[in-house]
């Protein structure tokens, strides 16, 4: 760790220093940075290009008094590492360590949790509201992504920011991006307020010049339009301005003098202000420079080269969902599909190059997403909107509302289900079979390999109805693949395994592992059904009930809560069906926020790994005699 690092002891200290040493310290966080990312992993491009930025908030605003929230959060690194954090940065995304997101447990300085885009606007406005409830003073600040602004939450709380009038400054960090490049109506007119002449001279000066037009009495009304309609013209960010901010830029965000100048300048106003920074995604590493998507959120890699560590030759579920929605769009052309900015991530972007006209990328807009298939459904095609399930949480009330209440053919491909690891809590996806399973006429599976998986995207693209295929984050088991996809019957299990000492049924991500501790049951005489169940909704009903029946003893496997998931719909089958009286289990996630880490230490920590579920079934069979009738323990 260099000089000015080392000795950073406090966030006040950045106040004390001078712009040469601010920008060697940049130097040396950028160094950090990179070194800590190359191990861990995490955000990397978003952050190289916000170090200027953050040194020059916090020359001028006084954290943690003065409250800064950071949108989406992955953007944070250098806030983190200035606050207090430096000794603790190794650890950054390990469990245990700290967050690669804002989290105010971990520090006061982190004024506002944040995984998910286009809130920091929203929440800066209600601390704003809060500290003037109170008579404080201090100040408040948004920093949000260019990318985040295409979401319509964003809008919605600068339409009211304008309203209100409250004092506060956002700052739109300009790079372009957001994980792939930009869309949308207000990227384009952000890149005119970055690249036209025009639109870089000042106000002040205009309004100087506009106040030299004489007007008369008589002409007043029409001088005043005139006025009006030269701004429009020529003064950048007027739509900033129609919504009620003081636009102040753009500047230079990799310049810390001009920044510290301008934001001082945007403390002194009153009323809200928004300021315009631009930036370089990836700023100081050539590989993140040359590639910001890749290197957006990235594993582990070489310092020197930029090539990511730990290649798997297995392809990813997300690589086969995308070859697989390649080939049945050719077959079929009502086919299309949609993202939310995440063409890359979501294994789209072949699919966006082949069929240009058949592929919408709405921006970080999940709720339009899903009321736009379902727009395109009522017209007679067959959107896939495929999307995190994490960010699916987003347009709930759009999918209850607009697609299955009207039972529309819409497919949600939702990538990124179950434990995701070192993202966190506001990554990890395991609550949508909970969130979607009450919802009237939506079909729910999930496979347990990548080929399977295939043939779930072949049938759900050919049911007349909201169907929901979720898939798990990295890698297939590198199963054989069939090379024609097959349409699967609705509702119906695949019995893996026979056995009538106890039954494990399991969906998706859980079936291998059903599979592997009834391999280790049978080396010790237990022998154990396993059931592929396929279906979360509607459930294989006869087949679930006979074997439950035939065996007496039912477990339940899922990476998904327990309320409400999986397990909750099988007890509910067998309560309706007078089976209470059977020994059951449920393994899945407890009633909790499930922090971050590796993948392989969560699951184990959640009792889903194969050891841990031989161990509970064996206690479970030790408590309860082969005819089904309890063992009373002695006291």
């Amino acid at each position: 760790m260099s000089s000015f690092l080392k000795q950073l002891n406090s966030v006040r200290d950045i106040r004390t220093m001078t712009y040469s040493q601010l920008q060697e310290l940049a130097g040396e966080i950028r160094r950090e940075i990179i070194s800590v990312v190359s191990r861990n992993g995490g955000h990397l491009a978003p952050n190289l290009g916000v170090v200027e930025l953050t040194l020059a908030i916090h020359k001028v605003f006084n954290s943690p008094v003065d409250r800064i929230v950071w949108d989406v959060g992955h953007q944070s690194y250098v806030h983190k590492m200035i606050t207090g954090r430096r000794d603790d940065f190794r650890t950054l995304r390990q469990f245990g360590g700290i967050s690669g997101f804002p989290k105010p447990a971990e520090s006061a300085h982190d004024a506002f949790g944040a995984g998910h885009s286009s809130t920091s606007i929203s929440a800066a406005l209600g601390l704003a509201a809060a500290r003037d409830l109170k008579g404080e003073s201090n100040a408040v600040v948004a920093v949000i992504g260019d990318g985040a602004m295409t979401g319509g939450m964003a809008f919605e709380a600068l339409n009211h920011a304008g309203h209100l009038k409250k004092n506060m400054v956002v700052i739109l960090n300009d790079n372009e991006m957001s994980i792939d490049h930009n869309v949308g109506a207000m990227s384009g007119y952000l890149a005119r307020l970055r690249t036209d002449p025009m639109y870089t001279r000042g106000k002040e000066d205009l309004e100087q010049l506009l106040r030299k037009i004489p007007i008369g009495s008589a002409l007043l009304r029409l001088g005043e339009r005139l006025k009006d309609s030269l701004k429009y013209l020529v003064v950048p960010g007027m739509l900033f301005e129609e919504l009620g901010f003081i636009y102040l830029g753009p500047v230079d965000g990799h310049d810390i003098k001009a920044m510290t100048t301008i934001l001082q300048q945007a403390k002194s106003k009153k009323g809200p202000v928004l300021v315009h920074v631009l930036t370089k995604k990836g700023k100081g590493y050539r590989p993140a420079e040359k590639n910001p998507d890749k290197f957006h959120g990235v594993g582990a890699f070489y310092v020197a080269t930029g090539e990511v560590l730990e290649k798997s030759d297995t392809p990813t579920y997300t690589e086969i969902f995308g070859a697989t929605l390649m080939k049945l769009a050719h077959q079929d052309e009502k086919i299309l599909a949609i993202t939310a900015a995440m063409p890359s991530g979501t294994g789209l972007t072949k699919f966006s190059r082949a069929f240009p006209g058949r592929f919408f990328d709405v921006g970080i807009a999940e709720q339009h997403a899903v009321t736009l298939a379902a727009g395109l459904a009522a017209g007679g095609y067959h959107p896939v909107v495929a999307i995190y399930s994490t960010f699916l949480q987003r347009a709930y009330d759009q999918v209850l509302h607009d697609v299955c209440l009207q039972n529309l053919p819409v497919t949600f491909a939702i990538d990124r289900a179950g434990i995701v690891g070192n993202d966190g809590a506001s990554h990890q996806g395991i609550f949508d079979l909970s969130f979607l399973r009450p919802i009237p006429n939506m079909v729910i599976m999930a496979p347990k390999d990548e080929n399977e998986l295939q043939h779930m995207l072949a049938t759900a693209v050919y049911h007349q109805g909201p169907l929901a295929l979720r898939y798990p984050r990295g890698s297939g088991t590198g199963c054989l693949m069939d090379k024609e996809q097959k349409i699967l019957p609705i509702g119906k299990a695949e019995v893996i395994r026979e056995g009538t000492d106890a039954t494990l049924l399991a969906i998706g991500s859980m079936v291998h592992v059903a599979e592997e501790a009834a391999k280790i049951l049978a080396a010790r005489g237990v022998k154990v059904a396993v059931i592929n169940a396929r279906f979360v909704k509607p459930l294989d009903e006869k087949c679930i009930l006979y074997y439950a029946e035939m065996s007496g003893k039912l477990f339940t496997l899922e990476e998904n809560v327990l309320q409400g998931g999986f397990g909750s719909a099988v007890l509910e089958l067998l309560s309706a069906r007078g089976r209470g009286g059977l020994l059951t289990h449920q393994f899945g996630i407890p009633d909790t926020f499930v922090e971050h880490g590796s993948p392989e230490l969560l699951l184990a920590r959640y009792g889903l790994t194969v050891e841990q579920v031989v161990r509970v079934v064996g206690e479970k069979l030790a408590k309860k005699n082969y005819s089904g009738k309890l063992r009373i323990a002695p006291n």
